[in-house]
């Protein structure tokens, strides 16, 4: 099985500009995020895709492969799409945004395990257990799923609502995904649906469009960079391989 890993980075960004190149303990963002993609051993490969130079020459420094996309694709998925229509013999897709410096390789061996175990799902994602402090903010996705591990609902909101003492559990999402390659091509296919306009969560298309979302659970926490805040903690998160 071939496993393609794709990290879509851009240099614009609306809370966090250039947050692609930013300086983290000594190395960009953009070369912690490849590098740690580059030691899951499950992937058959893995390409930086941008329409950035500056991004492109520092991971080409690192020794990574770039694919140079075009600067109006809309979101990453385009983007992941665009390079794979030129690898048709890959069988899974996996799409790592680039502002997860301190993914783990093991994530990314949780997140494709479904197909590594025989199971064709249209797509699957990462969940970790939520904090509680978490449950109100809006900086954090909720996803709540249904018996089979399949998404019910991406959420900013708190979700669900505890009318009562019974605990559902809800989970804390990370913006990675693993896509069959067909699929992937066909998601780009999709128009944008109201709860994905709502919520500014491009997953919800594929929901509103009546295809499933596997949620892969992961014990271990990451740190995604969006604001100026979460870039001054990652001076000092500890990554552990």
């Amino acid at each position: 099985m071939k496993i393609l890993c794709v990290i879509p980075s851009r240099l614009n960004s609306t809370r966090l500009p250039r947050k692609a190149l930013l300086p983290i303990q000594g190395k960009p963002m953009i070369q912690w995020t490849y590098e740690n993609a580059a030691r899951c051993s499950v992937l058959t490969d893995v390409i930086v895709a941008t329409d950035s130079e500056l991004i492109a020459e520092i991971v080409k420094t690192a020794g990574g492969k770039v694919a140079m996309t075009h600067p109006d694709l809309p979101t990453g998925s385009e983007r992941v799409a665009a390079v794979v229509e030129d690898y048709p013999d890959v069988d899974i897709v996996v799409n790592l945004q680039g502002d997860e410096p301190f993914v783990h390789p093991h994530m990314l061996e949780e997140l494709v395990a479904p197909y590594l175990n025989g199971e064709s799902p249209e797509m699957t994602t990462l969940a970790y257990p939520l904090a509680e402090d978490k449950y109100h903010s809006p900086g954090s996705v909720k996803v709540i799923t249904d018996l089979k591990s399949n998404a019910i609902y991406f959420s900013r909101s708190p979700i669900p609502y505890y009318r009562t003492s019974q605990i559902a559990p809800v989970y804390n999402h990370m913006g990675v995904y693993a896509f069959t390659r067909d699929f992937l091509l066909h998601y780009k296919s999709l128009s944008p649906s109201p709860l994905e306009l709502t919520e500014s969560l491009e997953q919800l298309r594929a929901l509103e469009h009546g295809y499933k979302i596997r949620v892969c659970i992961t014990q271990k926490q990451t740190l995604e960079i969006n604001t100026p805040e979460e870039y001054a903690l990652a001076q000092n998160f500890e990554f552990a391989l």
